[in-house]
């Protein structure tokens, strides 16, 4: 199977800055699309931020100039650097990943991790 580790989170003021990184490991023959989404208290997980293999983006309107998502595929790694955080920043932060095994392409997540932006 594939797992997804997270890490990075944590506690900082705003106008500071995180970097996130999320390493798929299991059995993998190539990774597509990676992303990041996040999930506010009382708040549906949504898109932060993607990147397919080739490293074409997408981020969400909010993150946009503040945020950079980048991967590392010999590492099938990928990292999210968030700079100047406001406190509506604060979720809980997922890794997702589009994976093929030998035949077929699934869907995973990691556990997600903790990033508060508060004063």
């Amino acid at each position: 199977q594939v797992q997804l580790v997270e890490s990075g989170g944590g506690l900082v003021q705003p106008g500071e800055s995180l970097r996130l990184s999320c390493a798929a490991s299991g059995r993998i023959y190539s990774i597509d699309a990676m992303g990041w989404y996040r999930q506010a208290p009382g708040k549906q997980r949504d898109l932060v931020a993607a990147i397919t293999s080739g490293g074409s983006t997408n981020y969400a309107d909010s993150v946009k100039g503040r945020f950079t998502i980048s991967r590392d595929n010999a590492k099938n790694t990928v990292y999210l650097q968030m700079n100047s955080l406001k406190p509506e920043d604060t979720a809980v932060y997922y890794c997702n990943a589009d994976v093929w095994g030998t035949t077929f392409r699934s869907n995973y997540w990691g556990q997600g991790t903790q990033v508060t932006v508060s004063s």
